[in-house]
């Protein structure tokens, strides 16, 4: 079981359908959020738990439970194919996010968030030396995983080809691009590809991009946190969607 912890995560997560098999609440909790989540498990079936806030405090990986925390059965991966039918089937312009190597749950979930946000259809993680779908990414991502597709690939580089064989364009983000991204075309089928802390797209997932694109940089710090970057780029990519409208 993974557990989840807070009222957004937990609600987003019975609301999403999302297999909860049990929820504990701290008693003397109260408000509109925790009402919800009282009708939510009552609706679905879902054994519900007052218990001390102490129990909570011991039990809590993440130390900001907010007097909720659920078990859920461990979040399921989507399949690649699924998310370009889907795109397809409802005329949309694709759009997916790429990660390469991101091992902190924090910035993971940071970036499910802020794709879910902007439209994404999909994030796409390695299956190894990165960090999966785990309790921390979910309660970061504040319940979007609930309703943005996750899909783990055996490698990252397989994958692009396979993408711009689909007719999506791969745009890099690289601190040494010379193209800004605010001057690049971002409109189409997208793929943008940001790369893990510290160290970047690796060399054979950057040669395979049609083209990199950077953030201009005009203070003295070279760099941005990577989920601070893919929401820059991800709220231009939506940006030049709308004038486009």
């Amino acid at each position: 079981m993974e557990q989840l912890e807070g009222r957004n995560p937990v609600l987003e997560a019975l609301e999403a359908g999302l297999a909860v098999h049990k929820v504990y609440i701290a008693k003397g909790t109260h408000g509109s959020a925790i009402k919800r989540l009282i009708d939510l498990c009552n609706k679905r079936n879902v054994t519900l738990q007052w218990v001390e806030r102490a129990v909570l405090d011991r039990k809590s990986q993440t130390g900001r439970h907010q007097g909720v925390i659920a078990e859920v059965a461990p979040i399921g991966y989507a399949d690649l194919e699924s998310v370009l039918a889907k795109a397809r089937a409802g005329d949309e312009e694709l759009l997916l996010v790429v990660l390469d190597g991101i091992e902190d749950p924090h910035n993971l979930g940071s970036i499910i968030r802020t794709a879910e946000a902007v439209g994404a259809h999909a994030v796409i993680i390695p299956r190894h030396r990165a960090v999966g779908l785990t309790g921390a990414v979910a309660r970061a991502s504040a319940g979007a995983v609930a309703h943005l597709p996750v899909v783990q690939v055996p490698n990252l580089v397989r994958c692009i080809q396979e993408l711009k064989e689909h007719g999506v364009w791969v745009a890099g983000a690289d601190a040494a691009a010379e193209q800004i991204a605010y001057e690049a075309d971002l409109t189409g089928p997208l793929a943008v590809v940001l790369g893990s802390e510290g160290k970047g797209i690796s060399r054979l997932l950057r040669e395979n991009c049609d083209f990199l694109v950077r953030l201009p940089m005009l203070g003295r710090i070279g760099s941005l946190n990577v989920s601070v970057s893919a929401g820059v780029l991800l709220y231009e990519v939506m940006r030049q969607r709308h004038m486009q409208e």
